[in-house]
């Protein structure tokens, strides 16, 4: 049998599997399921349009509504989903048409809300209904009657668009969907303005807040902390915050509100006595759909029993308490994340009442030029709200010390 031939090592071509481009690769916290964030290896992002652009996150943060997804009770999360829409960073590629709007080297926020910048509702400030971004607009249609816009990291019926707590991200329409920060300002002073400080700026501002009112706030997580600083600065009378967490409390009261904890005291008696018995002109629900489960508060036990046979999505003790206590002809803003299904809404007392209510997600960009320049002028540093800074990989850990409140936690900042 003939021997083959040995070639020389010049000779050998490497096998194909060696040839191949090594596929890149980051690290993401990605949701595997209720109660399970895991920090995975995923696929880093690339440009996909003219419009996009691709950012090296340098910080990020653990939202209030991520806790939402975190328990699973906003429909249409898959597992794969990369969580997160609270981020900032630097620019490391850009699409072809940003028409001078963006370039690499730029340090920007992201908005969670993604806005084309041209459509009607764009042109009105109304950022986060856009017409455009939602690229699963026909289920948005059928889940809410018209679509609103795409959101970072927040389920498929907002487009099921990457989240930001990773090492990269693709923001689409970034020649519209970015805030250019400036070098002089620290991540940490500039990364809430992606989402919870316009959050809670918008809830004082939509109160239409008048030097003789009294603003109170109910939930004093982190768009409650910012709520109250809002309302101090628009220039409320007296600004009342109501928790039962001894940290958050206190640091509502640094803020100058007027602090009660509903498990020692009597809501409806304490806010009559600071209104002259009048109520409360203007209230602020900055809690959404998972108000605390409380002995001392039945209609949260019915809820809590309704949602486990799933009668019912989300729990709205804030809503009835507020619709309750508000002065007539008070307006009710809500910037806590209602998912689907409320009961027991007393609408009767609402409309007899003359109550104006006004929510919805935050039109990021409608306020983010006025709240960087209070920034800039020392009127109010967001930093004040961080308790806990730590890397990426510790994040599916600091989602549960954040749920439990463990360790004095209110807000996670997590660097990639």
């Amino acid at each position: 049998m003939a021997v083959p031939a040995q070639r020389s090592a010049s000779e050998i071509k490497p096998s194909s599997f060696l040839q191949q481009p090594q596929e890149k690769a980051m690290r993401a916290l990605v949701w595997h399921g209720k109660e399970d964030i895991r920090c995975d290896t995923v696929t880093d992002p690339e440009i996909e349009h003219p419009r996009d652009a691709i950012i090296k996150v340098t910080s990020c943060a653990i939202c209030g509504s991520d806790l939402h997804l975190f328990h699973n009770f906003i429909p249409a999360m898959k597992p794969g989903d990369i969580m997160g829409h609270e981020m900032m960073g630097e620019v490391v590629e850009t699409g072809s048409e940003m028409n001078g709007s963006l370039k690499k080297g730029d340090r920007i926020v992201v908005p969670f809300t993604i806005n084309c910048g041209d459509c009607d509702q764009c042109k009105r400030g109304n950022f986060s209904v856009c017409e455009r971004t939602n690229r699963n607009k026909e289920m948005a249609d059928k889940a809410f009657g018209h679509t609103t816009a795409g959101l970072f990291g927040y389920t498929h019926l907002t487009g099921g668009y990457p989240g930001g707590q990773a090492e990269y991200l693709r923001v689409p329409f970034a020649d519209k969907t970015h805030i250019k920060v400036p070098d002089s300002l620290t991540d940490e002073q500039v990364l809430f303005l992606g989402d919870i400080f316009p959050t809670g700026w918008q809830a004082a501002a939509q109160c239409d807040i008048e030097p003789t009112d009294t603003v109170v706030v109910w939930g004093c997580g982190p768009v409650g902390q910012m709520t109250i600083r809002s309302a101090v600065l628009l220039g409320a009378k007296q600004v009342v915050a109501i928790d039962c967490i001894p940290e958050r409390l206190s640091m509502a009261e640094a803020g100058g509100a007027i602090t009660i904890n509903f498990e020692h005291e009597s809501v409806v008696e304490r806010l009559n006595e600071l209104t002259d018995g009048k109520g409360p002109e203007k209230c602020i629900d900055a809690v959404g759909l998972e108000s605390h489960v409380s002995m001392g508060q039945p209609d949260t036990l019915l809820d809590r029993a309704k949602q486990v046979v799933m009668l019912e999505s989300d729990r709205p003790h804030v809503l009835r308490e507020m619709i309750y206590v508000c002065r007539p002809g008070g307006i009710i803003s809500i910037p806590g994340v209602y998912g689907g299904l409320v009961d027991k809404i007393p609408m009767g007392p609402a409309m007899n009442k003359s109550l104006t209510f006004r929510m919805g997600q935050t039109h990021v960009r409608r306020w983010t030029d006025d709240l960087l320049r209070r920034i800039e002028e020392g009127q109010i540093d967001p930093s004040f709200v961080i308790t806990h800074t730590v890397g990426l990989e510790e994040g599916p850990e600091m989602y549960k010390v954040f749920r439990d409140k463990k360790d004095s936690c209110i807000k996670v900042v997590l660097k990639p």
